[in-house]
């Protein structure tokens, strides 16, 4: 077997294509993070200004039986990442081809992070579990036999959870409003203003998951870029900014489950747009991202930023949502997602889905 660093259209072709021939037949799998994966690799963008992103294919003879991209980004400096990988089962040791090309291109790095594309903002993990039903939207679905060729590596487990709506929100409302705080004002973004909006989004950003694992500090055009494309199914109240004295100080990202939309392995499209926009009801919601400034933590604007969801989502009519994902390490935001599912159910929840990435010794 060996590495082929892809260099021409034709390759670029069967770096893509690998995912078709991987995912033949399955049902579940869905390609809706295709556009963030073709913003990656073929560029260009603005995460190419920091980053090296080199796409392989691995063959076996003149069969192709995978593919990986490597990326160096200045911003994890630490790291050489393996992204977007592919492969199908029972190939031998990948991983010892992969840090052999990889110690080529970058004998300078010594750790190594395999599913990371990129950033934390684009999508990490292989799936764990729940192999037999479709991914939610911006959480990733990859095959069984994918952590068997990482094995020696340290696997850092990541979790999602989920829960019913009805529960939670009469759970809520129970606690009537927010405590006020003076100067603080929870809004809904401005779509006509997304440049400006998603900048205050990257500024809280880098802001609230400084030590989050594998974070790197974001430019305001990477976020925009990644927003943009996304535009025709985003409305203003799937970003709620926090502000206090006019300056950003925490953000409620969430949006439907998009992958409703799409019942085959396409990523989206116009008309899965048009069904949307003209009322297709969506079961469940990913709850994103929620940050607030380290320094206000603990005052009112996290749950101010939650309260401000509720009328929405009632109207929305979801039955479930699903929040995720969160590293095993993250004690206390386990702690907190846990204790609120359980006051507002009365049930102590397990992880809905588990995921991994691999990191160690280049």
């Amino acid at each position: 077997m060996k590495c082929e660093a892809v260099d021409n259209k034709y390759g670029l072709k069967t770096f893509y294509d690998i995912a078709h021939r991987v995912y033949r037949g399955n049902k579940n799998y869905r390609g809706t993070e295709r556009s963030i994966e073709h913003l990656l690799i073929k560029g260009p963008s603005a995460y190419h200004s920091h980053s090296e992103v080199l796409p392989y294919i691995i063959r076996d003879g003149n069969d192709t039986i995978g593919r990986f991209a490597m990326i160096r980004d200045k911003n994890l400096h630490d790291y050489l990442q393996v992204s977007f990988f592919e492969a199908l089962p029972e190939q031998g040791n990948l991983l010892d081809l992969i840090r052999n090309e990889a110690r080529k291109r970058f004998p300078d790095l010594k750790k190594i992070v395999v599913g990371l594309n990129g950033h934390l903002n684009y999508g990490a993990g292989f799936l764990l579990n729940r192999f037999d039903e479709p991914p939610l939207f911006g959480l990733p679905y990859t095959m069984p036999h994918y952590p068997s060729y990482f094995s020696e590596l340290n696997q850092r487990r990541m979790f999602s959870f989920r829960f019913r709506m009805e529960e939670y929100i009469r759970w809520a409302e129970s606690y009537g409003p927010p405590k006020k705080m003076n100067g603080l004002e929870v809004r809904f973004m401005d779509k006509k203003q997304l440049t400006r909006e998603s900048s205050i989004y990257t500024f809280l950003n880098n802001r609230a998951f400084a030590s989050h694992p594998f974070w790197a500090d974001r430019e305001d055009k990477e976020d925009h870029e990644l927003f943009y494309p996304f535009r025709f199914l985003l409305r203003n109240e799937n970003l709620i900014l926090a502000e206090l004295n006019g300056k950003p100080a925490g953000f409620f990202l969430w949006y439907p489950d998009f992958n409703e939309l799409v019942t085959s392995q396409r990523d989206l499209n116009f008309w899965d747009v048009l069904k949307f926009r003209t009322g297709k009801r969506i079961k469940v919601f990913r709850f994103t991202e929620i940050g607030v400034l380290p320094e206000l933590q603990k005052s009112p604007v996290g749950f101010s930023l939650l309260m401000k969801s509720i009328p929405v989502f009632k109207r929305c009519g979801f039955e479930y949502c699903e929040g995720g994902f969160i590293f095993e390490e993250n004690k206390s935001s386990i702690a907190l997602v846990t204790r609120m599912i359980h006051r507002s159910t009365g049930i102590k929840p397990l992880p809905y889905r588990s995921y991994a990435v691999y990191d160690g010794k280049l």
